[in-house]
């Protein structure tokens, strides 16, 4: 079989991002043995070495390193040029890689996939849902929703959208607690704690009311890392917690959670949209990035704009 240098340098730029031979063969639904004749097709065809293995990982050399940053660029533009005539008739297509945290996933975008889907039939979606900061160029993901402030400069940032969160316990809990009347009274009660598991910072929840604040910083009885773990501790009874507002309103309806000082605000964290500046934006990228800013634009939980009785 001829050697396809194209598809090669898919093989070694899809090792690099992954960082193994198994996960590259995975994401490109071929045999591991094939990705390994490519890369040494490629290596012998350059001259040079390009990958570093480990019995742990694949990391690219420094020849490597510098290899795929070209080959990226090669690659995304050949993708580009090749949506360019899908785009002609309307159509966007292609696989887009996209990040998100898990509550922007599962209480806004996922739900509203079919009418994504039904617009753009041509385009599938991979996503990533977690509250880890992900490395776009070393994962190859085309661009992210991500929570709180963004300070990688190598990222284009576009706040979309924040992130409202209010203070809930279950109604078990309340009925054996004191009452809760002001923000000084949380101190005598059982607050939950929620560590972001990338940066291990704690959640550190400031309340808002006019022109007075009160920040909880007691410590908590238990910390949590998982969003869902999290508020299921708040459905168990166990204490107080500060939940995005989107996953908790189903609770909060159906009278399983109950907002706690619902006259004071928490303050939101804003969401930004975010991909890489050397990464060009495919038309199947731009559709999804568009999409996405309109559905967290026209959403009350979501939006920047202020909304009454939204708990901005």
């Amino acid at each position: 079989m001829a050697f396809d240098r194209l598809e090669a340098m898919r093989a070694f730029c899809r090792i690099v991002e992954v960082g193994s031979f198994t996960g590259a063969a995975e994401a490109l639904n071929v045999a591991k043995t094939t990705i390994s004749g490519q890369i040494q097709g490629l290596e012998s065809l350059l001259g040079v070495k390009l990958l570093h293995r480990t019995t742990r990982r694949v990391s690219p050399t420094t020849d490597g390193a510098a290899y795929y940053e070209r080959a990226r660029a090669v690659l995304d533009d050949l993708d580009e040029l090749d949506a360019s005539v899908a785009q002609s008739r309307s159509v966007a297509r292609g696989t887009v890689r996209v990040e998100m945290p898990s509550g922007v996933a599962t209480c806004l975008v996922i739900p509203s996939l079919p009418e994504f889907t039904a617009r753009h039939p041509q385009i599938q979606l991979d996503i990533g849902c977690s509250e880890r900061v992900v490395d776009l160029v070393q994962e190859g993901i085309d661009c992210a929703f991500r929570g709180g402030r963004v300070t990688d400069q190598d990222l284009v940032c576009r706040q979309v959208g924040q992130m409202r969160f209010c203070l809930c316990a279950s109604p078990t809990y309340l009925l054996n607690a004191t009452p809760i009347l002001k923000p000084e009274d949380l101190p005598h009660h059982h607050y939950l704690g929620f560590t972001f598991p990338a940066s291990r910072k704690q959640l550190t929840p400031t309340l808002h009311r006019g022109d007075d604040s009160f920040t909880i910083e007691q410590m908590p009885t238990m910390r949590f890392n998982n969003g869902s773990a999290y508020i299921t501790a708040g459905l168990a009874g166990l204490g107080i917690v500060s939940v995005p507002r989107a996953e908790a309103s189903p609770h909060l309806q159906a009278g399983k959670l109950v907002e706690v000082l619902p006259g004071w605000e928490l303050e939101s964290m804003p969401i930004s949209l975010v991909y890489p500046y050397t990464r060009h934006l495919s038309a199947r990228v731009r559709a999804f990035a568009q999409w996405g800013t309109e559905l967290m634009a026209n959403d009350p939980l979501w939006t920047t704009k202020r909304q009454d009785g939204a708990g901005a």
